[in-house]
Protein backbone atom coordinates (compact mmCIF):
# COMPACT_ATOMS: atom_id res chain seq x y z
CA UNK A 1 0.00 0.00 0.00
CA UNK A 2 1.36 3.54 -1.14
CA UNK A 3 1.92 5.93 2.10
CA UNK A 4 -0.59 8.71 0.65
CA UNK A 5 -2.99 5.76 0.15
CA UNK A 6 -5.18 6.21 3.13
CA UNK A 7 -4.41 10.08 2.87
CA UNK A 8 -6.24 9.80 -0.54
CA UNK A 9 -9.58 8.10 0.67
CA UNK A 10 -9.91 11.43 3.73
CA UNK A 11 -12.02 13.87 2.62
CA UNK A 12 -10.99 17.70 2.41
CA UNK A 13 -13.87 18.87 4.23
CA UNK A 14 -11.83 21.51 6.80
CA UNK A 15 -11.19 25.25 5.57
CA UNK A 16 -9.41 28.08 7.78
CA UNK A 17 -12.25 27.95 10.27
CA UNK A 18 -12.02 25.03 11.33
CA UNK A 19 -8.21 24.51 11.15
CA UNK A 20 -8.46 27.84 13.99
CA UNK A 21 -11.31 26.35 16.11
CA UNK A 22 -8.98 22.92 16.25
CA UNK A 23 -6.03 24.83 17.20
CA UNK A 24 -7.56 26.97 19.45
CA UNK A 25 -10.27 24.97 21.01
CA UNK A 26 -7.40 22.51 22.04
CA UNK A 27 -4.96 24.97 23.17
CA UNK A 28 -7.44 27.09 25.38
CA UNK A 29 -8.88 23.67 27.21
CA UNK A 30 -8.63 22.84 30.55
CA UNK A 31 -5.20 23.81 30.75
CA UNK A 32 -5.92 27.53 31.30
CA UNK A 33 -9.04 27.11 33.10
CA UNK A 34 -7.22 25.07 35.79
CA UNK A 35 -3.54 25.25 35.93
CA UNK A 36 -3.45 28.60 36.12
CA UNK A 37 -4.37 28.90 39.69
CA UNK A 38 -2.63 25.83 40.44
CA UNK A 39 0.70 27.19 39.39
CA UNK A 40 0.24 30.22 41.52
CA UNK A 41 1.66 28.05 44.45
CA UNK A 42 4.87 27.91 42.96
CA UNK A 43 5.70 31.26 41.70
CA UNK A 44 2.77 33.75 42.28
CA UNK A 45 1.47 36.26 39.88
CA UNK A 46 4.20 35.89 37.85
CA UNK A 47 2.29 33.20 36.49
CA UNK A 48 1.20 36.02 33.77
CA UNK A 49 4.76 36.23 32.83
CA UNK A 50 5.07 32.58 32.42
CA UNK A 51 2.61 32.09 29.68
CA UNK A 52 4.99 34.96 27.99
CA UNK A 53 8.15 33.73 28.66
CA UNK A 54 6.93 30.35 27.29
CA UNK A 55 5.22 32.08 24.08
CA UNK A 56 8.38 32.64 21.92
CA UNK A 57 9.59 28.92 22.82
CA UNK A 58 6.13 27.56 21.80
CA UNK A 59 6.48 29.98 18.60
CA UNK A 60 9.63 28.86 17.72
CA UNK A 61 8.97 24.96 17.94
CA UNK A 62 5.95 25.38 16.05
CA UNK A 63 8.30 26.84 12.94
CA UNK A 64 9.82 23.06 12.18
CA UNK A 65 5.81 22.45 11.79
CA UNK A 66 5.13 25.10 9.70
CA UNK A 67 7.86 24.49 6.85
CA UNK A 68 7.62 20.89 6.83
CA UNK A 69 3.66 21.39 6.52
CA UNK A 70 4.39 23.49 3.59
CA UNK A 71 5.81 20.94 1.55
CA UNK A 72 4.00 17.73 0.44
CA UNK A 73 4.43 16.14 3.57
CA UNK A 74 1.65 18.59 4.20
CA UNK A 75 -1.03 16.98 2.68
CA UNK A 76 -0.79 14.00 4.57
CA UNK A 77 -1.89 13.22 8.08
CA UNK A 78 1.10 11.75 10.75
CA UNK A 79 2.55 15.09 12.23
CA UNK A 80 6.56 14.16 13.50
CA UNK A 81 6.24 10.53 12.79
CA UNK A 82 5.91 11.34 8.84
CA UNK A 83 8.11 14.38 9.27
CA UNK A 84 10.79 12.45 11.00
CA UNK A 85 10.40 9.28 8.86
CA UNK A 86 10.68 11.27 5.53
CA UNK A 87 13.45 13.21 6.58
CA UNK A 88 15.76 10.37 7.70
CA UNK A 89 14.14 7.51 5.71
CA UNK A 90 13.91 5.10 8.63
CA UNK A 91 10.91 4.57 11.07
CA UNK A 92 12.35 3.34 14.23
CA UNK A 93 12.73 6.49 16.02
CA UNK A 94 9.58 8.35 14.25
CA UNK A 95 7.69 4.74 15.63
CA UNK A 96 8.43 5.14 19.14
CA UNK A 97 7.71 8.79 19.04
CA UNK A 98 4.19 7.66 17.49
CA UNK A 99 3.20 5.30 19.90
CA UNK A 100 4.10 7.27 22.71
CA UNK A 101 1.70 10.41 21.47
CA UNK A 102 -1.39 7.61 20.91
CA UNK A 103 -0.76 6.18 24.88
CA UNK A 104 -1.16 10.31 25.48
CA UNK A 105 -3.83 11.51 23.64
CA UNK A 106 -5.84 8.40 24.48
CA UNK A 107 -4.86 9.14 28.64
CA UNK A 108 -5.51 12.86 27.52
CA UNK A 109 -8.95 11.93 26.16
CA UNK A 110 -9.81 9.72 29.15
CA UNK A 111 -8.75 12.77 31.43
CA UNK A 112 -11.05 15.22 29.69
CA UNK A 113 -14.08 13.24 30.15
CA UNK A 114 -13.68 12.51 33.19
CA UNK A 115 -12.98 16.23 34.09
CA UNK A 116 -16.31 17.15 31.41
CA UNK A 117 -18.46 15.40 34.17
CA UNK A 118 -17.17 16.48 37.05
CA UNK A 119 -17.42 20.14 35.63
CA UNK A 120 -20.73 19.81 34.36
CA UNK A 121 -22.12 18.48 37.45
CA UNK A 122 -20.61 21.45 39.11
CA UNK A 123 -22.68 23.56 36.39
CA UNK A 124 -26.14 21.68 37.34
CA UNK A 125 -25.70 21.81 40.47
CA UNK A 126 -25.98 17.80 40.95
CA UNK A 127 -24.55 14.95 43.34
CA UNK A 128 -21.54 14.11 42.25
CA UNK A 129 -20.57 10.63 42.95
CA UNK A 130 -18.52 8.17 41.02
CA UNK A 131 -20.81 6.38 38.94
CA UNK A 132 -22.63 9.42 38.05
CA UNK A 133 -19.55 10.91 36.64
CA UNK A 134 -18.12 8.06 35.14
CA UNK A 135 -21.18 7.70 33.42
CA UNK A 136 -21.15 10.91 31.91
CA UNK A 137 -17.45 10.84 30.93
CA UNK A 138 -18.39 7.39 29.01
CA UNK A 139 -21.41 9.42 27.50
CA UNK A 140 -19.23 12.22 26.29
CA UNK A 141 -16.90 9.89 24.93
CA UNK A 142 -19.44 8.12 22.91
CA UNK A 143 -20.92 11.32 21.83
CA UNK A 144 -17.66 12.72 20.47
CA UNK A 145 -17.09 9.02 19.04
CA UNK A 146 -20.37 9.50 16.76
CA UNK A 147 -19.76 12.83 15.79
CA UNK A 148 -16.16 11.72 14.55
CA UNK A 149 -18.01 8.84 12.82
CA UNK A 150 -20.29 10.84 11.06
CA UNK A 151 -17.53 12.15 9.00
CA UNK A 152 -14.91 15.39 9.58
CA UNK A 153 -17.26 17.80 8.51
CA UNK A 154 -19.50 17.01 11.27
CA UNK A 155 -16.53 16.87 13.26
CA UNK A 156 -15.69 20.53 11.67
CA UNK A 157 -19.05 22.12 12.13
CA UNK A 158 -19.00 20.93 15.89
CA UNK A 159 -15.71 21.93 16.93
CA UNK A 160 -15.96 25.98 15.02
CA UNK A 161 -20.08 25.98 17.55
CA UNK A 162 -18.29 24.90 20.75
CA UNK A 163 -15.34 27.26 19.88
CA UNK A 164 -17.42 30.54 18.94
CA UNK A 165 -19.32 29.86 22.44
CA UNK A 166 -15.44 29.65 24.61
CA UNK A 167 -14.60 32.96 22.84
CA UNK A 168 -18.20 34.72 23.83
CA UNK A 169 -17.36 33.38 27.10
CA UNK A 170 -13.71 34.78 27.13
CA UNK A 171 -14.96 37.83 26.25
CA UNK A 172 -17.29 37.87 28.42
CA UNK A 173 -14.76 37.57 31.30
CA UNK A 174 -11.86 39.57 30.22
CA UNK A 175 -13.62 42.49 28.87
CA UNK A 176 -15.09 43.63 31.82
CA UNK A 177 -12.74 42.29 33.76
CA UNK A 178 -9.46 44.68 33.12
CA UNK A 179 -11.77 47.44 34.43
CA UNK A 180 -12.19 45.99 38.24
CA UNK A 181 -8.17 44.69 38.46
CA UNK A 182 -6.97 45.68 41.78
CA UNK A 183 -2.57 46.02 41.16
CA UNK A 184 -2.42 45.27 45.10
CA UNK A 185 -3.66 41.41 44.26
CA UNK A 186 -0.52 40.68 41.99
CA UNK A 187 1.22 40.50 45.29
CA UNK A 188 3.46 38.56 46.15
CA UNK A 189 4.54 38.41 42.14
CA UNK A 190 7.66 35.83 42.75
CA UNK A 191 6.62 33.46 45.97
CA UNK A 192 10.15 31.53 45.77
CA UNK A 193 12.19 33.42 43.48
CA UNK A 194 13.64 31.82 39.76
CA UNK A 195 13.92 28.30 41.57
CA UNK A 196 9.61 28.41 41.88
CA UNK A 197 9.29 30.35 38.50
CA UNK A 198 11.30 27.97 37.18
CA UNK A 199 9.34 25.02 38.47
CA UNK A 200 6.05 26.32 37.21
CA UNK A 201 6.85 26.36 33.49
CA UNK A 202 6.22 22.83 33.20
CA UNK A 203 2.80 22.98 34.57
CA UNK A 204 2.02 26.23 32.20
CA UNK A 205 3.39 24.38 29.57
CA UNK A 206 0.67 22.06 29.86
CA UNK A 207 -1.73 25.00 28.37
CA UNK A 208 0.05 24.50 25.22
CA UNK A 209 1.03 20.98 24.70
CA UNK A 210 -1.16 20.04 22.29
CA UNK A 211 -1.25 22.75 19.78
CA UNK A 212 0.75 20.42 16.96
CA UNK A 213 -2.41 18.12 16.76
CA UNK A 214 -3.49 20.82 14.19
CA UNK A 215 -0.82 18.40 12.09
CA UNK A 216 -3.21 15.67 11.99
CA UNK A 217 -6.09 17.25 10.16
CA UNK A 218 -3.09 18.10 7.14
CA UNK A 219 -5.33 15.02 5.24
CA UNK A 220 -8.55 16.77 5.53
CA UNK A 221 -8.08 20.46 5.65
CA UNK A 222 -7.94 22.08 1.93
CA UNK A 223 -5.48 23.69 0.33
CA UNK A 224 -3.43 22.40 3.54
CA UNK A 225 0.14 23.31 2.54
CA UNK A 226 -0.90 26.89 2.20
CA UNK A 227 -2.85 27.16 4.82
CA UNK A 228 -1.67 25.18 7.80
CA UNK A 229 1.36 27.44 8.44
CA UNK A 230 -0.02 30.52 8.91
CA UNK A 231 -2.77 28.81 11.08
CA UNK A 232 -0.07 28.00 13.45
CA UNK A 233 1.45 30.94 13.54
CA UNK A 234 -1.17 33.46 14.08
CA UNK A 235 -3.15 30.80 16.01
CA UNK A 236 -1.00 30.95 18.82
CA UNK A 237 -0.77 34.23 18.93
CA UNK A 238 -4.30 34.44 19.67
CA UNK A 239 -3.90 32.14 22.46
CA UNK A 240 -0.84 33.36 24.07
CA UNK A 241 -2.91 37.02 23.89
CA UNK A 242 -5.95 34.65 25.59
CA UNK A 243 -3.91 33.53 28.13
CA UNK A 244 -1.98 36.17 29.19
CA UNK A 245 -5.45 38.35 29.55
CA UNK A 246 -6.98 35.37 31.57
CA UNK A 247 -4.31 35.17 33.84
CA UNK A 248 -4.13 38.88 34.34
CA UNK A 249 -7.55 39.03 34.90
CA UNK A 250 -8.24 36.67 37.35
CA UNK A 251 -5.29 37.58 39.25
CA UNK A 252 -5.66 40.93 39.65
CA UNK A 253 -9.42 40.22 40.30
CA UNK A 254 -9.53 37.86 42.79
CA UNK A 255 -5.95 37.36 45.36
CA UNK A 256 -3.90 34.02 43.90
CA UNK A 257 -5.15 32.32 47.85
CA UNK A 258 -8.22 32.06 46.89
CA UNK A 259 -7.80 31.17 43.06
CA UNK A 260 -5.97 28.27 44.33
CA UNK A 261 -8.93 26.89 46.57
CA UNK A 262 -11.57 27.38 44.00
CA UNK A 263 -12.69 24.27 42.03
CA UNK A 264 -14.25 26.56 39.12
CA UNK A 265 -11.85 29.40 39.33
CA UNK A 266 -12.76 31.55 36.42
CA UNK A 267 -16.62 31.25 37.50
CA UNK A 268 -15.48 33.07 41.08
CA UNK A 269 -13.46 35.63 39.31
CA UNK A 270 -16.33 36.64 37.18
CA UNK A 271 -18.74 36.53 39.54
CA UNK A 272 -17.06 39.26 41.44
CA UNK A 273 -18.13 41.79 38.87
CA UNK A 274 -20.90 40.21 36.09
CA UNK A 275 -24.10 39.31 37.05
CA UNK A 276 -25.04 35.88 37.42
CA UNK A 277 -26.45 35.19 34.07
CA UNK A 278 -22.95 36.38 32.59
CA UNK A 279 -20.96 34.18 35.65
CA UNK A 280 -23.16 31.38 33.83
CA UNK A 281 -22.11 32.24 30.48
CA UNK A 282 -18.23 32.27 31.64
CA UNK A 283 -18.84 28.70 33.40
CA UNK A 284 -20.36 27.24 30.43
CA UNK A 285 -16.86 28.73 28.43
CA UNK A 286 -15.27 26.60 30.87
CA UNK A 287 -17.50 23.45 29.62
CA UNK A 288 -16.68 24.06 26.07
CA UNK A 289 -13.25 24.49 26.51
CA UNK A 290 -13.01 20.89 28.03
CA UNK A 291 -15.25 20.01 25.16
CA UNK A 292 -13.33 21.47 22.29
CA UNK A 293 -10.09 19.79 23.89
CA UNK A 294 -11.64 16.54 23.78
CA UNK A 295 -13.15 16.95 20.78
CA UNK A 296 -9.94 17.60 19.01
CA UNK A 297 -8.14 14.76 21.24
CA UNK A 298 -10.40 12.77 19.54
CA UNK A 299 -9.23 12.86 16.11
CA UNK A 300 -5.42 12.46 16.61
CA UNK A 301 -4.71 8.46 17.64
CA UNK A 302 -7.22 7.43 14.18
CA UNK A 303 -4.88 10.06 11.99
CA UNK A 304 -1.38 9.02 13.55
CA UNK A 305 -2.92 5.00 12.86
CA UNK A 306 -3.56 5.47 9.26
CA UNK A 307 0.56 6.30 8.42
CA UNK A 308 1.34 3.57 10.45
CA UNK A 309 -0.56 1.12 8.72
CA UNK A 310 0.58 3.01 5.33
CA UNK A 311 4.16 1.59 6.48
CA UNK A 312 3.98 -1.57 7.36
CA UNK A 313 3.53 -0.87 11.02
CA UNK A 314 0.36 -1.85 12.19
CA UNK A 315 -2.49 -4.02 10.78
CA UNK A 316 -3.55 -3.04 7.51
CA UNK A 317 -7.52 -3.50 8.72
CA UNK A 318 -6.55 -0.80 11.64
CA UNK A 319 -6.24 2.25 8.47
CA UNK A 320 -9.75 1.48 6.55
CA UNK A 321 -11.71 4.33 5.90
CA UNK A 322 -15.44 4.00 5.85
CA UNK A 323 -16.34 4.84 1.90
CA UNK A 324 -19.66 6.71 2.89
CA UNK A 325 -18.10 9.08 5.53
CA UNK A 326 -14.37 9.18 4.47
CA UNK A 327 -13.38 8.41 8.72
CA UNK A 328 -11.25 6.52 9.71
CA UNK A 329 -13.52 4.48 11.87
CA UNK A 330 -11.59 1.60 13.18
CA UNK A 331 -9.23 3.88 13.70
CA UNK A 332 -11.92 6.08 15.91
CA UNK A 333 -13.21 2.87 17.70
CA UNK A 334 -10.23 1.26 19.15
CA UNK A 335 -9.06 5.16 20.43
CA UNK A 336 -13.21 5.01 21.92
CA UNK A 337 -12.31 1.59 23.69
CA UNK A 338 -9.24 2.26 24.84
CA UNK A 339 -9.93 5.91 26.40
CA UNK A 340 -13.44 3.80 28.11
CA UNK A 341 -10.74 0.96 29.99
CA UNK A 342 -8.92 3.88 31.39
CA UNK A 343 -12.24 5.50 32.75
CA UNK A 344 -13.41 1.98 34.00
CA UNK A 345 -10.54 0.70 35.07
CA UNK A 346 -9.03 3.99 36.83
CA UNK A 347 -5.66 3.40 35.68
CA UNK A 348 -5.87 7.39 34.03
CA UNK A 349 -1.89 7.78 35.40
CA UNK A 350 -0.41 5.02 33.71
CA UNK A 351 -0.89 7.03 30.12
CA UNK A 352 -1.48 10.69 31.26
CA UNK A 353 1.01 10.75 33.59
CA UNK A 354 3.46 11.28 29.96
CA UNK A 355 1.41 13.10 28.32
CA UNK A 356 3.22 16.40 28.33
CA UNK A 357 7.03 15.01 28.76
CA UNK A 358 6.43 12.77 25.97
CA UNK A 359 5.37 15.43 23.60
CA UNK A 360 8.25 18.20 24.71
CA UNK A 361 10.25 14.98 24.03
CA UNK A 362 9.14 15.18 20.63
CA UNK A 363 8.79 18.20 19.92
CA UNK A 364 12.92 18.35 20.85
CA UNK A 365 12.81 15.56 18.17
CA UNK A 366 10.97 17.16 15.45
CA UNK A 367 13.10 20.21 16.27
CA UNK A 368 16.29 18.45 15.22
CA UNK A 369 14.90 16.92 12.21
CA UNK A 370 14.43 19.91 10.50
CA UNK A 371 17.93 20.96 11.49
CA UNK A 372 18.98 17.66 9.55
CA UNK A 373 16.37 18.28 7.08
CA UNK A 374 18.95 20.10 3.84
CA UNK A 375 21.51 17.22 4.32
CA UNK A 376 19.03 14.27 5.16
CA UNK A 377 16.44 14.98 2.42
CA UNK A 378 17.74 18.11 0.15
CA UNK A 379 14.66 17.42 -2.27
CA UNK A 380 11.87 17.69 0.46
CA UNK A 381 14.12 20.81 2.11
CA UNK A 382 13.83 22.18 -1.92
CA UNK A 383 9.97 21.69 -1.61
CA UNK A 384 8.86 24.32 0.80
CA UNK A 385 7.19 26.64 0.07
CA UNK A 386 6.86 28.98 3.53
CA UNK A 387 8.44 32.44 3.26
CA UNK A 388 10.55 31.94 6.50
CA UNK A 389 14.21 32.68 5.73
CA UNK A 390 16.52 29.76 6.53
CA UNK A 391 18.65 31.15 9.16
CA UNK A 392 15.55 31.50 10.63
CA UNK A 393 13.98 28.43 10.61
CA UNK A 394 17.53 27.38 12.20
CA UNK A 395 17.56 29.91 14.85
CA UNK A 396 13.78 28.71 16.09
CA UNK A 397 14.40 25.31 15.73
CA UNK A 398 17.88 25.79 17.49
CA UNK A 399 15.73 28.36 20.53
CA UNK A 400 12.89 24.92 20.75
CA UNK A 401 15.54 22.49 21.27
CA UNK A 402 17.21 25.15 24.11
CA UNK A 403 13.70 25.18 25.18
CA UNK A 404 12.29 22.16 25.06
CA UNK A 405 15.77 20.30 27.23
CA UNK A 406 15.20 23.05 29.38
CA UNK A 407 11.45 21.72 30.32
CA UNK A 408 13.01 18.14 29.97
CA UNK A 409 15.79 19.07 32.78
CA UNK A 410 13.15 20.22 35.35
CA UNK A 411 11.05 17.48 34.74
CA UNK A 412 14.08 15.31 35.08
CA UNK A 413 15.35 16.85 38.05
CA UNK A 414 11.70 16.57 39.84
CA UNK A 415 11.69 12.89 39.43
CA UNK A 416 15.65 12.61 41.29
CA UNK A 417 14.47 14.09 43.94
CA UNK A 418 11.45 11.32 43.99
CA UNK A 419 13.81 8.70 43.55
CA UNK A 420 15.71 9.92 46.23
CA UNK A 421 12.76 10.18 48.82
CA UNK A 422 10.76 6.94 47.92
CA UNK A 423 12.14 3.80 46.24
CA UNK A 424 10.62 2.26 43.04
CA UNK A 425 8.61 -0.70 44.77
CA UNK A 426 7.42 1.84 46.90
CA UNK A 427 6.23 3.79 44.18
CA UNK A 428 5.02 1.60 41.87
CA UNK A 429 2.62 0.05 44.78
CA UNK A 430 0.85 2.90 45.50
CA UNK A 431 0.69 4.10 41.57
CA UNK A 432 2.84 6.78 41.88
CA UNK A 433 5.91 6.15 39.37
CA UNK A 434 7.14 9.43 38.07
CA UNK A 435 7.16 10.61 34.44
CA UNK A 436 10.37 9.43 33.82
CA UNK A 437 9.72 5.72 34.93
CA UNK A 438 6.41 5.68 33.02
CA UNK A 439 8.07 7.25 29.87
CA UNK A 440 11.03 4.21 29.93
CA UNK A 441 8.27 1.51 30.05
CA UNK A 442 6.17 2.64 27.64
CA UNK A 443 9.14 3.24 24.70
CA UNK A 444 10.52 -0.11 26.09
CA UNK A 445 7.36 -1.55 24.99
CA UNK A 446 6.84 0.30 22.23
CA UNK A 447 10.34 -0.95 20.80
CA UNK A 448 8.92 -4.39 20.83
CA UNK A 449 6.18 -3.49 19.36
CA UNK A 450 8.08 -2.73 16.47
CA UNK A 451 10.86 -4.87 17.06
CA UNK A 452 7.98 -8.11 16.60
CA UNK A 453 5.34 -6.07 14.18
CA UNK A 454 4.98 -5.96 11.04
CA UNK A 455 7.01 -3.38 9.13
CA UNK A 456 8.68 -2.44 6.41
CA UNK A 457 11.58 0.66 6.00
CA UNK A 458 11.74 3.62 4.71
CA UNK A 459 14.22 2.98 1.63
CA UNK A 460 12.88 5.27 -1.31
CA UNK A 461 11.47 8.84 -2.01
CA UNK A 462 9.60 9.48 -4.57
CA UNK A 463 9.34 12.69 -6.99
CA UNK A 464 7.39 14.92 -4.72
CA UNK A 465 9.27 14.59 -1.59
CA UNK A 466 7.68 11.96 0.01
CA UNK A 467 9.55 8.34 0.62
CA UNK A 468 7.77 5.44 -0.24
CA UNK A 469 7.52 2.23 1.53
CA UNK A 470 9.45 -0.45 0.08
Amino acid sequence: MGATEPARRLRRDLGTLESYAVLIGILVGAGIFQVTSAAWSLTGSSVVLGYLVLAPAVLATSVPYMVFLSTPLGALPGGEYTHISRTFGDTRIAFVGAWLKIISYVGALAFLSHAFAGYLLDLLRLADGDIARLGIALASLGCFYLVHVSGVRWFGRVQVAMCGLLGISVVALVVPGLLAIRVANYTPVFTHGPVGFAAALPSLFFAYAGFESLAQTAGEVKDSTRRLPGVFLRGILAVTLIFVSMSAVAFGVVPGEQLRASSAPMADVASVYLPHAMVWIVSLGALMAITTSLNATMLVPSRLALVLCADGLAPRWLGAIEPRTGTPVRGLTLTFLAASSLLLTGQLALALDIAVLALVVLYFLHSLTLLALPRRNPELFASRTVPIPVWLQRVAALLSIFAMGGLIAVQVNQDVRAWQETGIVARAIRGELTSLELLAAWSTLGLLVYAFGPRRRIASRDSDGESSAS
